[in-house]
């Protein structure tokens, strides 16, 4: 039988990724090898470190991972606005890693197309592992969304997990998303299902470079780049002054 879901609709996402919000960052580094963390990394010095940034969003932050990186490569900023759907999560990231930056940190829990951010209000938009919970839709309108929040001169950069079309150990990684994982989760976390929905996004997701052109019609100067072999794509640049 089909499968029925609409695995983009916000209430299906948000249920995922409050499941598994307890073992996230556990699994998910360990999972990647640790390439999760080298890649938030690399995200974050796409927005350039020459950028005076005081205050920004973090969309679909998940557990705040990308938060260490942002503040020790720009000690500049004041404040990260962390947008996401899932209170488990976020809970998650202040319990586990940042209730000493707490002060420097405020919470939006909403669906992110849905939130009520402010025209021109961001330094800086960053997203790392987020793109992959929309659809090509939800992307277009997260492309006008950065175009609307950022400041000009603002910078942004969105990281995401990736198919390396081309790379010639592609059924590889292709095997370790579709086959590990499942695999996994089945043994350690009694069939849960929700880790492996993480890589059913990733494998449908194909790359970043659509939603690069999304931003560019947005009226952004954004460029694309790969990291490990387009294991993982960026989506990188600012907003014209």
């Amino acid at each position: 039988m089909a499968d029925s879901r609409d695995i983009y609709d916000p209430a299906f996402v948000k249920q995922v990724f409050d499941k598994c919000s307890d073992k996230y960052i556990a699994f998910s580094y360990i999972c990647s090898m640790g390439f999760t963390e080298r890649w938030r990394e690399q995200c974050v010095a796409a927005l350039g470190a020459d950028a005076d940034l005081r205050v920004g969003y973090d969309l679909m932050a998940g557990t705040g991972e990308a938060w260490p990186h942002l503040m020790a490569s720009h000690p500049s900023i004041e404040r990260i606005v962390a947008v996401d759907i899932s209170s488990g999560m976020h809970s998650r990231a202040m319990e586990r890693l940042h209730t000493m930056r707490a002060h420097r940190i405020e919470f939006i829990e909403d669906d992110v197309l849905a939130s009520n951010l402010p025209d021109s209000s961001a330094d800086f938009v960053i997203s790392t592992f987020g793109l992959k919970t929309f659809n090509a839709a939800q992307h277009a309108q997260l492309a006008a969304l950065t175009a609307r929040v950022l400041k000009p001169g603002g910078r942004f950069a969105c990281i995401e997990a990736s198919d390396p079309k081309g790379w010639i150990l592609r059924w590889l990684y292709l095997f370790h998303l579709k086959f590990v994982l499942p695999m996994i989760e089945r043994i350690f976390l009694r069939g849960a299902q929700d880790f492996s929905m993480i890589g059913t996004y990733s494998t449908t997701f194909g790359d970043a470079s659509q939603f690069v052109g999304m931003l560019r019609s947005e009226g952004l100067d954004a460029r694309f780049g790969k990291a490990f072999f387009g294991c993982a794509t960026i989506a990188s640049g600012h907003k014209p002054v």
